[in-house]
Formats: C-alpha cells, structure tokens, sequence
C-alpha cells in the first residue's frame, strides 16, 4: 500500500540557474520602434543629417562665382569703354555711375560677411555651452560665460544682467550652474523681447486671416510676417542677418522645426484647435486665423532655439499653445 503524499510547497533547486538582476535582465522589445518608419519619422531623420560639403563641390562653387564675376565685370568694362568711345559724355556719366555704385556694393558685400561671423559666433557659443554641459566641464563653462559677456558688451538693456552675472559668478564650481546662471541673469529680457515678436507675429498673421478676404493675401502676410520675425528675433540674440545670411537663418530654422518638432506641431495644433473650436464653427476664417497663427507661434519658437546662445535648461521652454493664448486673447471669442 502506497503512501499518499502530503499536500505542501514544492522546491526547486536553482543552484544551476542564476539569480536575475537588472543588469542581466534581457532588454524590453521595442514595439514602437519595430515596424517600419512612419514618414513624418523619415522627413525629421532627413532632416536633421548633416552631411559635410565635398571639396569639389566648394572648388565648383568658388570657381563659378569667380567666373561670373569675372564675365560680369568684363562685360561691364566693354560697355563703358565702347559708350566712352561713341559718345563721350555718356561714357563720363557711366564711369561716375559704376564708381558710385562699387563701393555701395563693397559694402553690401562686407556687410554680409559681417552678418555671416555673428550667425557663426552664435553657433560656436551653442556648440561650446552643450559640450560644457554634457561633460560638466567647469573652465570650459566659464569661457561661455566670457564670450557672452563680450558679445552682449555694448547692450544697455543687458548692462545690470551682466553685471549682476560677473559678480555671481564666482560662488557656483559647476558647468550647469554657471550656464543656469547665464540663463536667469543674461538672456532672460532677451527671451522676453523674443516672445514679445512672436506674439505680435502670430497676432497679425491670425488677423489678416480671418479679416481680409482677399485671396493668397493671408499667404503672403504669413511669409512677410515670418520673415521679419526670423530676423528680428536673430537680432535681439546679437546675430543680426543680411539677406544671405537671413536665407541661412531660415534654412537653419526651418531644419530645426522639421527635426525636432514636426511631431510636436500636431500636439500644439490640437490644443489651438480645441481652444478655438467654437470660433471655427462659427467662422472657418477664423478658424483658420488660429491655425496660422498657431504655425507662426511655431516657426517663432523654432527661430528663438536656433538664435539663443543658450540651450533651454534653467528656464522653461516657450509653450506654443500659450504663446497662441496670449496672442490671441481678446482677438477671438474662444481664443482664450
């Protein structure tokens, strides 16, 4: 007669099996991740590379605007020369014309390089703060702090942050610290001038869309308005732009809106949209007005990543759906 055995816990030797612990735990799937890109995903990817330019493709270009303005002046030479030979006095008068104007186009000329080196100081103290930061390297943080203070020099409005951040300095012995410093002292009435212009740019971009009936006229209020926000924005950063320089700005920012917040744009359009889904219902202009002014907020907080010396880190970063609110407060019925 065989013995029934008694109800009780069951053991099991895990002498041969290794106790799991988080570092040898096997990673969670990525499930987000593992089908194929979506192509809002692909066009922010696209984006966002940069690829170094060739030799060949900057020799092709140095050798092209050489022998363009080669051609150009040689024809303009010949031109002078043969007036000079028919008809004297015409000839005279076209040699004072081109002399006045090559100095004027000398000027244009220094003036766009001149535009050029401050977007490029702008681009070197960005680059210089994010590395300080990420490897908490306290000199190289300090040298940030000195080159603004030099670019930010001549600005009234700036002299008591600046002042107050030269004597603060010197009791915080950490990178984020200092650059923190730099953004509560230094940039915030540049942040709050910034915000100002978007707010105005997206003010009138909304009311001409939802006013004026005429047609493209909101487009071209929205490209004007963009435009001189960009540049207005680059200058109370210190990177005031010619106009090449105001074409790299906008390709710069448009780059920056694409890789990182072309997702982001459909998040703040739908607060802005539901903000103003009553206006929309009673107005589709008006409701477009909110859309387009909602894009500008965008493109405005886009422009003020690209200017700042300073990466957000201290100071929130500027919300586009209350960017839209005060903008727009009072201008439409559900606006707020």
């Amino acid at each position: 007669m065989t013995q029934t055995p008694k109800p009780g816990p069951v053991l099991f030797d895990l002498d041969h099996e290794p106790a799991a612990t988080p570092g040898t735990a096997p990673p969670v799937p990525d499930v987000i991740g593992a089908g194929p890109p979506t192509a809002m995903q692909n066009l922010a990817l696209r984006a966002g590379r940069t690829r170094p330019a060739s030799l060949l493709g900057r020799w092709f270009w140095l050798t092209a605007g050489a022998l363009v303005s080669f051609l150009v002046t040689l024809a303009a030479y010949n031109y002078v020369a043969s007036l000079l030979a028919s008809a004297p006095v015409l000839g005279w008068i076209a040699t004072v014309l081109f002399g006045a104007f090559l100095p004027v186009l000398l000027a244009l000329a220094l003036r766009e390089i001149a535009a050029f080196g401050r977007l490029r100081r702008l681009d070197t103290i960005q680059k210089a703060a994010a590395l300080a930061r990420a490897e908490h390297d306290l000199p190289a943080a300090r040298s940030v702090l000195s080159q603004l203070a030099r670019l930010y020099a001549g600005r009234e409005e700036l002299r008591w942050g600046l002042a107050r951040m030269t004597d603060r300095q010197g009791d915080i012995f950490d990178a984020d610290g200092l650059l923190g410093l730099a953004e509560t002292d230094l940039l915030a009435p540049l942040d709050q001038a910034a915000l100002r212009q978007v707010e105005g740019a997206a003010r009138k971009v909304a009311t001409v869309t939802a006013i004026v009936p005429l047609a493209l006229a909101d487009v071209a209020v929205a490209l004007t308005a963009n435009l001189s926000m960009i540049r207005a924005i680059a200058e109370i950063y210190g990177g005031r732009a010619g106009v090449l320089g105001l074409w790299r700005l906008i390709r710069s920012v448009l780059t920056h809106l694409v890789a990182t917040g072309a997702v982001a744009v459909g998040d703040d359009m739908i607060s802005s949209i539901a903000g103003g889904g009553l206006v929309s219902k009673l107005s589709r202009r008006f409701g477009e007005g909110v859309i387009n002014g909602a894009l500008t907020a965008r493109v405005g907080v886009a422009a003020i990543e690209v200017c700042r010396p300073l990466a957000f880190h201290a100071t929130p970063r500027p919300a586009v759906g209350a960017l839209v609110r005060r903008a727009l407060t009072g201008l439409f019925g559900g606006a707020d």
